[in-house]
């Protein structure tokens, strides 16, 4: 029934078409002169509808598919021209109209034209009016965004435009959830959007426009529909599931010129995520961060164990509430508030097979198969105050306050078995684990930013920003055999010589990590002419860091073996000192704009341990460079190089070792130094609203000297490692080709490519007869993907989207491929039913040795809502054909994973919603 449908619906648009003429033409002003990006609409005549509408090109061309032997009226604006009317006949046959159009336009006349126009440019602003591309089944933002040409949605909830990620949502004209776009695509009800602006070369504070390089930044204001902005609006919906399911999830929101709240809350059982642990880290306390700009990385690894979630659960619970408050105090002073709290609870079940490799081979030494059965619960709460004090034109100053803290638990029981081969010595060993994990870290960040124009030609910028973090992770692995018996060795420092000799092991380790991390910098900036800019920038880094570990044995009586020696504990105190100059020079030239520069680094490092201290103190000149030519005005070329110096923080430096996991032991070097990364991206990017297509590539490769690597040596399936700079060159390739095309309508292309090639070098050791042997490898890394997709966006027909990804990659002389084909039905029908249908096939295949394994994945739902009805009833059913275990699959230098992990089983649930 379904195929006769999409036949049918085919047939029935290709017939339509068949009557179809074409008409074109050029618009022009008196001097015959092309005017691109002028609007065109054609109005039916008899039915007063629009039938088509057009953007000109840069050569003022325009074509319209319209209904043959019928009588349209031509609708024409274009800013600074008055507005026009043209009536014309059509006949059989194709025509050619060419339009002149006068200047001296009314501005009010415009916007009543551009409010009918389903697109529409304004300077650096595209508005989408939404009402044209619904078919009447979208629920949500996301399903409008879907439907407009250039727009793509992420499989992980972001939003792209032209290629470019959205760097910040507004909802009439204040952010949205602190501005995250995944929070608004997947909350504000679709029925409340009557236009989607699209705001490119986006810049927060208007006086920086211009003078910095966020021609590529991408934000996205959501005009409401009348009578959505002066009262609260939104849905109830709740739902009862099989065994035990259920889901509740009010949002609400209001709006007003002076004042915006915005509330969703979503308690569920069923599977649905609202915010991921990486969502509550994507979200910070401010936009702006030009700090980090400068030539320096200091990465701050956070000491967060990782936690199961998403799909790849056997249970899930998930209870989350958020609340969005914008106020204008007055004209001049804005304040902002944020809070989100979510407690979620999840069981995963995995089975694993892992192979461990001999050194420069892919022969295997060890094979370990495991069952992991972990239950996982993270209270996590989130809060932002922000303030924005404009006082004029030439004065703006922003503070912002992020407080985030957690409360984490994990809980492990694994069965491991293996076997390991070594010197024709064949051992197997049996294992059962108990592993907690538990820790409350908290963070608070503040940013101060002043913006102040001294006079045409001078602009001063300040930006102060202060981190602090406190992280407590605890360990307490449980083994039934203990691992480290070896009578024989002599290294006084062996976990064998360290924990007493029992056959069971229990080890309690305590981490406390402190950070205070200060940035500052004050930027001048220079208009020697219209176009040219000096810019000079002075700033300071500093982060002081303190680590303190301790790890403690449980014999079996209950008594306590404190592991006092030296390489099982840490006492460290690290400080980090940056103090740079810089200085850029910009300036145009025709349709290219070039923006060299460089910045000079004075670095201070200490770090003190085991009453050894080891510092480093040096300067170093960083040049980067940003280039970019402007074909059109959609159309663009753009070059960015840089050099930077990479530093690790405490974590890779503390050299008493800690356990990462129950089977390995880690420790740092005190002694490590930068690498330093060097990196090329080139991008190309077109939109074109004449004939709806956006293509985007892109190119990098970066090379990082002197990486700082693991030096890993393996026992059966037991490791230690610790950390050292190689006197190597790591490189990376990696590019993308992306294509998007809407046409005639009602359909729209997609299609896109991807590949990488790397090659990084990496230490093994083998421990052999007492002997360590030490093997350098560089390994390379080959992956390249393709996608194809097809859509239909038809609103009397059903709609399809038709999907194809493969992949193909090689990895330590292996290689796989995984080729995922996707069917979505949405069919709108008899006034108030929607069907949706999604249907998801994978196939992962190991080409080396033949091994498949396939993954299917179906859901469905059936929605009634009445027009102008205020209840909505819907069914629906997660993982239909209730697949019980998803396969991933993964491959190392050290070996390979193959993991089967068991998934949240079907859940047909019944949910009402209310619609306010």
């Amino acid at each position: 029934m379904r195929k006769i449908l999409v036949f049918i619906a085919l047939i029935a648009v290709s017939v339509s078409y068949a009557q179809n003429i074409k008409l074109e033409g050029l618009v022009q002003d008196k001097q015959q002169q092309p005017l691109e990006m002028a609007n065109v609409m054609a109005v039916n005549q008899t039915t007063k509808a629009m039938d088509a509408y057009a953007i000109t090109t840069d050569k003022g061309k325009f074509i319209l598919n319209l209904k043959a032997n019928t009588t349209y009226v031509l609708k024409l604006s274009y800013l600074g021209m008055q507005n026009k009317e043209v009536t014309i006949s059509t006949l059989a046959q194709n025509m050619v109209q060419n339009i002149t159009m006068e200047s001296g336009g009314i501005e009010l006349d415009g916007v009543e034209i551009v409010r009918e126009m389903p697109v529409s440019i304004k300077g650096d602003t595209i508005v989408y009016n939404t009402d044209s591309f619904k078919t009447g089944e979208e629920r949500k933002l996301e399903d409008v965004f879907k439907k407009l040409p250039g727009f793509e949605v992420t499989s992980d909830g972001q939003v792209q435009v032209e290629g470019k990620k959205v760097t910040k949502l507004f909802v009439d004209g204040k952010p949205f959830m602190e501005g995250d776009t995944k929070l608004g695509s997947k909350n504000i009800p679709s029925d409340a959007v009557d236009k989607v602006q699209v705001l490119r070369n986006f810049n927060e504070v208007s006086q920086m426009k211009g003078l910095e390089n966020n021609n590529d930044d991408i934000a996205i204001n959501i005009k409401l529909k009348k009578g959505k902005d002066k009262f609260w609006f939104g849905d109830v919906s709740g739902g009862l599931a099989n065994d035990k399911g259920y889901i509740f999830n009010p949002k609400l929101f209001y709006y007003s010129p002076k004042t915006s709240i915005n509330s969703i809350v979503n308690l569920n059982n069923i599977g649905e995520v609202s915010l991921t642990s990486a969502d509550f880290f994507r979200i910070n306390g401010g936009a702006r961060n030009t700090i980090g700009r400068n030539g320096t990385s200091l990465s701050l690894n956070r000491n967060f164990f990782g936690l199961s979630g998403g799909d790849n659960v056997a249970k899930a619970s998930d209870k989350f509430g958020t609340i969005n408050i914008n106020h204008s105090v007055s004209k001049k002073w804005t304040l902002s508030g944020f809070a989100a709290y979510s407690a979620t609870f999840n069981q995963s079940i995995t089975n694993s097979e892992r192979g461990i490799f001999e050194p420069n081979t892919t022969n295997i030494a060890t094979l370990e198969n495991r069952k992991n059965n972990t239950e996982s619960r993270n209270n996590a709460f989130i809060s932002k105050f922000g303030s924005k004090y404009k006082a004029n034109d030439n004065f703006q100053l922003d503070y912002d306050a992020f407080f985030r803290k957690n409360d984490q638990q994990d809980v492990d029981n694994s069965q491991t078995n293996f076997t390991s081969t070594s010197n024709g010595n064949t051992v197997t060993n049996n294992n059962t684990v108990i592993a907690f994990q538990k820790q409350a870290p908290a963070s608070f960040n503040q940013s101060l930013n002043m913006f102040y124009t001294q006079n045409p030609k001078s602009t001063w910028v300040l930006e102060m920003q202060h981190q602090y973090e406190d992280e407590d992770p605890f360990y307490n692995p449980q083994l039934s055999i203990n691992p480290y018996q070896n009578a024989s060795s002599t290294n006084p420092n062996d976990p064998s010589a360290v924990f007493v000799n029992e056959n069971a092991l229990n080890i309690q380790q305590s981490r406390f990590v402190k950070t205070n991390k200060l940035d500052a910098k004050i930027d001048y900036f220079y208009q020697i002419s219209n176009k040219s800019i000096l810019n000079v920038t002075a700033g300071n880094t500093n982060a002081y860091q303190s680590y303190n570990s301790s790890i403690l044995q449980i014999l079996q009586d209950n008594s306590v073996n404190p592991v006092e020696q030296a390489t099982y504990n840490n006492d460290v105190r690290y400080q980090f000192n940056d103090a740079f100059i810089g200085l850029h020079y910009k300036f145009i030239r025709g349709k290219f704009t070039f923006n060299p520069g460089f910045s000079l680094h004075q670095y201070n490092t200490s770090n003190e341990q085991f009453e050894s201290p080891f510092k480093l103190n040096f300067t170093r000149l960083l040049p980067d460079m940003f280039a970019r030519w402007d074909l059109k005005k959609s159309e663009n070329v753009t070059y960015n190089f840089n050099m930077r110096n990479g530093f690790n923080d405490v974590n890779a430096l503390v050299e008493g070792f800690i356990f990462t996991n129950f089977n390995s032991l880690s420790r740092g070097n005190a002694q490590l130094e930068n690498s330093l990364i060097t990196s090329h991206r080139l991008n190309y990017s077109k939109y074109n609203l004449y004939n709806f297509t956006t293509i985007f590539a892109n190119i990098s490769y970066t090379t990082t000297k002197d990486p700082v690597v693991n030096g890993v040596s393996f026992q059966s399936i037991y490791s230690t490692s610790d950390r050292l700079n190689l006197d190597a060159e790591n490189e990376n390739l990696n590019g993308n080709l992306f294509y998007s095309k809407s046409f005639k309508k009602y359909y729209k292309v997609t299609a896109g490519a991807n590949a990488g090639w790397n090659r990084n070098f990496v230490l093994n050791r083998r421990v052999s007869n007492g002997a360590t042997q030490e093997f350098i490898q560089g390994i390379e890394n080959v992956n390249h993907s393709y996608n194809l997709a097809f859509a239909t966006q038809f609103k009397k027909y059903p709609n399809l989207d038709l999907g194809y990804r493969v992949n193909f990659s090689e990895q330590a002389s292996n290689k796989f491929t995984t080729q995922t084909p996707t069917v979505k039905l949405n069919y709108y029908f008899l006034n108030g039913l929607n069907v949706n249908w999604d249907y998801a096939f994978n196939r992962f295949k190991n080409e080396t040795n033949g091994v498949t394994n396939d993954f299917k994945i179906m859901t469905a739902s059936l929605n009634y809502i009445k027009k102008d009805a205020k209840f909505e009833y819907r069914i629906q059913a997660n993982n239909l054909l209730n697949t019980r275990s998803r396969l991933n699959n993964s491959f190392s230098v050290n070996g390979f994973n193959a993991n089967e992990n068991v998934i949240l089983p079907r859940f047909v649930t019944f949910i009402v919603k209310y619609n306010l």
